[in-house]
This record gives structure tokens, sequence and C-alpha cells, in this order.
């Protein structure tokens, strides 16, 4: 085997100017010269840990690739080396080999190290090997392209890659043993990619059908149903469908209600939670040794995050195999398409949560202490004033027991004519929104103020859309009756031509295709209708005089956050935009937080505030929702 047909002996040509390696020989070459037996490095791999044996897959590779070396070269070659591990054949080379999953078992199979071990040890002048041997080269890698890579690295160093599977070839020859190759690791990625399709369509099928994969979300309980495959249910197997858990679903309802209705954030929630774990059991990690005990900023998104909780059954939300865990974006997410077990929320609920991360994003649920050494005045306006200029959030600032609100954007993100800093004092916009509140909110004459206003605001708005709604009912309804007169002629004519039926049925389908946009079109509409207002609402909130200097920090804060209130400051016209939200759905949130700072505004101590110098505009209360029923008749709350 390797030997020279030279007429002159080898050894009398001077050494080091030749490399003794066969790395980049042209022709067929790939010879080597051998002192003694040929020594080789076993190269195994099992896909994973959990749906393999490497104790049966790992020794049969061997005994597979022994048999190889005895078939071709009896006698003559010897492995010296054992590299293997228990990991995905798909992933990229530079994520190979650092797996630990072999150390779960006791494999009968020395180790010397995995993929990245045997290619470092092959790059080195003192490796113990000349060959590598595989059982097939699926077991080097499942992707052509990270198969050929490690081959072409070790043929660089010139160390060959056998298979036992394929012809051994000992003359150097490889043209046929490539093609072979090629065309195994072409079928081998094709069959890996139809199994991984195959497998996607499956979970599919098994989403729209409603069985839950993985552990149950917190909240539900899952319910085992019979194996829809008979010799699967005779060895036990079943699937999971969710239903509600009498105690934990109310808790999750919990959640997205204090969410929606005083927009805190997950910390906040989880400490409210925490204050009754019984009334509130805390979720239970998978793995019992990860579990705390109490609620947690993590767990409160994952409630509030998760939209199997509308009761459509969703799955690949996250990579759970390929990437670790990753968070998968939505789009890449499967959905059943028709709800498949009972709902804890609604879906515009589910939708409205989402929004207040959108609302709260940079802000924080406690409102931050000022620096200053004699005072502990927090910053309650944090969060809801934004600059005109920027529509940048505001922040506060203590300057020498003066508390203001703040807008100083990097010089980078400076909109032009944005002064280098913008800012208000405290003191007039607590006085001006008491005088709101008051005025607008909690006084005698609300209800009559805000139906006088809405009688002079202009319902253009709210009559375009009702025109805009009506135009395309109509362009509906005449596309209907276009697609039906244009088959009319078909019905007529005893033996129409192929042409004409042709030209019938593309006629046909473009009055389809024109009526289905125009009904998607429809429903977009009707789904951004605008909010009518309702002021009766006023009527189930507590009348009285507010006095917001006498309200505690934490009283006023959920004041406003259950009221979503938003101000708006234009430092050219020196205004204070503010308006608040009233809605059918939290109504009763909102009498609660306002009969608590009310009542505390009567025995709280004075604050002092001065009159405010600015504009607050009144009258910015939107109401909407469902026409409400009094608190003391069953009302939304």
């Amino acid at each position: 085997m390797g030997e020279s047909r030279s007429p002159i002996p080898l050894d009398v040509f001077t050494k080091g100017t030749h490399s003794s390696r066969s790395a980049g020989l042209t022709g067929p070459g790939g010879g080597f010269r051998l002192d003694g037996p040929l020594r080789v490095a076993f190269a195994g791999r099992t896909s994973t840990e959990d749906k393999q044996d490497p104790t049966l897959s790992l020794p049969r590779q061997l005994a597979n690739s022994q048999t190889a070396l005895h078939t071709a070269l009896p006698g003559q070659a010897v492995i010296v080396a054992h590299f293997y591990d228990i990991e995905s054949g798909r992933k990229d080379l530079d994520a190979r080999g650092f797996g630990r999953g072999h150390e779960r078992f006791n494999i009968p199979i020395p180790r010397d190290g995995g993929i990245q071990d045997l290619l470092l040890e092959a790059a080195q002048p003192d490796r113990r090997f000349d060959v590598v041997i595989c059982e097939s080269v699926d077991r080097i890698a499942r992707r052509t392209y990270v198969g050929t890579q490690i081959e072409n690295t070790l043929e660089k160093l010139g160390i060959p890659l056998w298979a036992s599977d394929e012809p051994i070839s000992l003359n150097g020859k490889r043209s046929s043993q490539v093609l072979t190759r090629r065309v195994k690791q072409g079928v081998a990625e094709w069959y890996v990619l139809e199994m991984l399709e195959k497998s996607w369509g499956g979970f599919e099928i098994h989403t729209e059908q409603g069985f839950n994969v993985g552990r149950p979300p917190y909240g539900y309980l899952a319910q085992k149903v019979p194996h829809p495959v008979a010799a699967r249910r005779e060895q036990g197997a079943t699937k999971h469908v969710l239903i509600p858990d009498p105690v934990r679903g109310p808790v999750v309802q919990t959640i997205f209600e204090i969410r929606i209705a005083e927009r805190l954030g997950y910390e906040a929630i989880a400490d409210r939670l925490n204050v009754d774990l019984e009334r509130y059991p805390a979720p239970v990690a998978t793995a019992k040794t990860r579990t705390v005990g109490r609620w947690t900023y993590s767990s409160v998104r994952d409630v509030l995050s998760n939209p199997k909780y509308t009761g459509y059954m969703v799955w690949n939300r996250k990579a759970t195999s390929s990437a670790g865990g990753r968070n998968n974006p939505p789009e890449a997410w499967v959905w059943s398409s028709e709800p498949t077990h009972p709902g804890l929320v609604s879906v515009k609920t589910f939708v409205e949560a989402q929004q207040v991360a959108l609302v709260r994003r940079r802000s924080r649920s406690r409102p931050g202490r000022t620096d200053a050494e004699d005072t502990e005045h927090p910053y309650v306006l944090r969060s809801f004033i934004t600059c005109a200029d920027c529509e940048r959030r505001m922040f506060g600032k203590n300057d020498r027991g003066r508390l203001y609100y703040v807008c100083s954007p990097k010089r980078s993100h400076l909109p032009e004519g944005h002064p280098a800093v913008v800012r208000i004092r405290e003191e007039p916009l607590i006085a001006g929104l008491n005088d709101f509140f008051n005025r607008e909110i909690f006084g005698a004459h609300r209800r009559e103020r805000l139906e006088t206003l809405l009688v002079r605001l202009d319902d253009r708005h709210l009559r375009e859309h009702e025109a805009h709604v009506a135009a395309l009912e109509t362009k509906i309804a005449d596309l209907g009756r276009r697609r039906a007169r244009v088959l009319d002629p078909l019905e007529q004519l005893d033996d129409p031509s192929q042409a004409f039926v042709q030209n019938i049925n593309e006629r046909a389908a473009q009055i389809a295709a024109d009526l289905e946009a125009a009904q998607a079109k429809l429903r977009e509409v009707r789904s951004t209708a605008p909010p009518r207002p309702y002021p009766e609402l006023l009527d189930l909130l507590p009348a009285g005089a507010i006095d917001l200097g006498r309200v505690p920090g934490p009283v006023l804060r959920r004041l406003l956050d259950v009221f979503r209130l938003r101000m708006r400051y234009d430092r050219k016209t020196g205004r204070m935009d503010c308006e608040v939200t009233i809605t059918s759905e939290i109504v009763g949130t909102q009498h609660d937080a306002a009969a608590a700072a009310i009542g505390a505004a009567e025995t709280g101590p004075r604050a002092g505030l001065r009159r405010t110098p600015y504009r607050i505009r009144t009258g910015a209360t939107a109401l909407k929702g469902r026409r409400p029923r009094p608190l003391d008749e069953g009302g939304p709350r």
C-alpha cells in the first residue's frame, strides 16, 4: 500500500524541502507511507440523549467501523483513538462538540473527546492517527456543507476520512468514492429535512385539533384524552387538552385586570399577589428545585404574554430544541384557526394587556425618590408627561428642593427647533390637575359639562366612518350581483366554446378577488371604529372635592394610573393638555381608586401647592365602552 514506483530510492532526496504529508497533492495521489500498522481514529455521533440509546448506537458504529477496516486491511489497521458526541448533526461546526450528554451514560467505549478535539489533534504534528473512520458520513454531519467542511479540513492535513459503508480506497483514486459520498450526503440531508417538514406538519394539525404540547400554562390543567391511534392507546399513550384550573384560573384573570386597569409593571403586580399567596398561589417551576415559592417579574410576564389564555392553541412560541429555549418571533407561531379550549380572557382583553407594555415603555411602577435632603416627595407624575416637540417622556429632576419635569434629549437625537432643555414645575401641574379632577371628573355638574362639550364637538369623524362603512357595504352587494350575472350567459348557451368559458371563468375569478378584498377592508374598517362617548359613565364615579396635595403618593399614583392619565406639554404655547380615559370595563376599579383618593384627601396634611399659571385643557375626558349598568345592579367592575 502506498509503495513508490520510482527507480531511485526516495530516501536519497534531501529531507525538509518536501512535505511528508499528502495534503495538497495533485493527481490521484493520496497514498501515505507507513512504518507500522495504520493508525485510525474512530468518529461517532448520536443525535439526542433522550431519543436514542448511545450505549447501543455508539458500540454498533464502532463495531461496523472495525469490520470495514478488517475487511479492507486485515491485520494492518488499528483504532487508537475514539472521538464521539451526543448532539444534533445539523448544528454549525463552531457549535459542535461542546455537549456533555455522554456523561449521563455508561458507554463502554473510551472517549478521547468530541469532534472539536479530533480536529484539534489532527492539526498537531505529533497526532496519534493517520486516518479517521466513521460508520457512515451522516455520522459526521447531517448537513452536506458541514460534513464537507470537516472532510476538507482533514484532507488539508493529509488525513483521509473513511466510512464503513463505502469502499475504502487504498490507491488514492477517489473520484467514484466522492461521487457516492456526495449522493449519500444529499440523500441524508434531504431525509432529515423531509422528516422535519412532516413533523412540522404534524404539529400544525396537532395544534389545530387543540392538543397541548408541554406543560400546561398556569391557570390550566392538562386533561388526558385517549390517543387516536389504537396501537398507541394500547400502550397507554394519551394526548392532553387544556381545562381551566378552578383555583389558579381566576388568578390569571386578576392579573390581566390589574394590568389593564392600573397599568402596573410586572414587579408591582407580583408584589400585590405575594401579599396573599393563599388566594393567589405562586407558580411551580418545571424543575421543582427552581421553584421560589412566590410571584416574580418573569412569572407575571409569562402569564401576560401567553396567548393560550384566549382559548386559541399556539405552538412554536419557543425554539426549545434548536435554540435553547429562545423566543421565536410572533410571525413564526402556529395558531389554531378557532378556539380549542375555554379561554380565561377575551382576545380584546389580551390585546389591551399587550398594549400596556407600549404605554409603560421605560417607565416605573413606583415613583422615584428625589435626592433632596429635606424631602421624600416622589415624582408622582413620572411617566405621564410627554414633550410635544419630540414626543418623549419627560423625567423628574430636583433643583434645590424644587421638583421639575424635564425633556433633555441627547444632542444626536435633538429635533430641529427643540431647546437643549425643556422643563416645567411640578407644583402648578398638581394644582392644575386638582382643578381638572374636581371640575370634570368628580364635580357635581360633570355630566352636564361633558354633554355640553360633546354638543359643540365636531362629530365629522364619526360621520365619515359611517359613510365609509356604507360605501363598502354597497360595493360588496354590487360585486355579489355582478358575480351572479356573469354566470348567466353560460346557462343560456347549449354548447359554449372553450374560449368563451375561459373568459367567463377569468372574469368570475377577478370579481371574486375584488369581493374578498372589499370584505377584508370592511372588517378592517369596522374593527377601527371610533369609540362613542357615554357621559353616563361619570355617574358611576364618586362625587366630591379632592385635594391632590393631601393624597399620599401611592394612592395618588394609583388614581392617575387607573384613569390612564396622559399629559402633553407644548412649550411654545405654555399649554399642558390633560386626558383621562373611563371605560365600562374598568369603571369599577376607577370608582375604588377615586373613593380612596377622596377619602385620603379629607384626612391628609395640606401640601400648600400654588395655583397653576398654565392652562389645563378641560373636557379632554375620553369615555368609551358598552352602555353601563349601575354598580348596585351588577355593573362592570
